[in-house]
């Protein structure tokens, strides 16, 4: 009975002592966290293209979380200042992602801002990055003999564009793109409550 007393005793203080680990502390530590400078809401268009990139598995091969130069030279790359917490305040849920098999992506609003390069590297990456192993997802395009009122046509380089037709981008890839768009997070890191900032903005 004994042992028996002692294994739950010790039992419940492990998991006490994890539930704060992993919860209480965290929590109180991000309770009072605001936005970075700048960032706002995101729209329903973005909304909608969150799901897509979701949808699509784009987290399994991109990050969204620049990391200090002490573990890995991101600022180096032209990904962006290191990332925090107030850099997510608007996402639910957080796409940090955990490989990277593409290049980060919490500043390509800012490192591509031109939707026409985007819905042309949705449809074909390897028209603009030579030897890109990123699957293209021409299910997100339509191809027509003719652009329609209304239609985003897709500029694309000579040779990829299907002869004599027209790739049209579907509300699914212009709400993805509106979304790739939106990730801007450059904007200066607010102080902590002692004063000091966890990240400084890129110079």
């Amino acid at each position: 009975m004994n042992n028996e007393s002692a294994l739950l005793a010790g039992g419940m203080t492990m998991l006490a002592l994890a539930t704060s680990a992993l919860v209480v502390i965290p929590y109180l530590q991000l309770k009072d966290i605001k936005p970075t400078e700048g960032i706002k809401p995101y729209t329903a268009a973005q909304l909608r293209g969150r799901e897509v990139y979701i949808a699509n598995g784009c987290i399994y091969c991109h990050s969204q979380q620049p990391r200090d130069s002490g573990f890995a030279p991101d600022s180096k790359r032209g990904w962006g200042r290191v990332s925090v917490a107030g850099d997510y305040y608007y996402d639910n849920p957080h796409l940090l992602g955990t490989m990277r098999t593409g290049p980060d992506l919490m500043n390509i609003g800012v490192r591509q801002p031109s939707a026409d390069w985007h819905l042309g590297h949705l449809y074909q990456p390897r028209a603009y990055v030579s030897g890109s192993i990123m699957p293209s997802y021409p299910y997100l395009f339509d191809v027509k003999d003719a652009a329609e009122p209304g239609d985003k046509p897709v500029t694309l380089p000579p040779g990829y564009a299907p002869p004599n037709k027209v790739v049209v981008a579907r509300a699914e890839a212009l709400d993805l793109v509106a979304y790739l768009q939106s990730l801007n997070r450059t904007g200066a890191v607010l102080p902590a409550p002692d004063g000091n900032t966890s990240a400084k903005p890129d110079k």
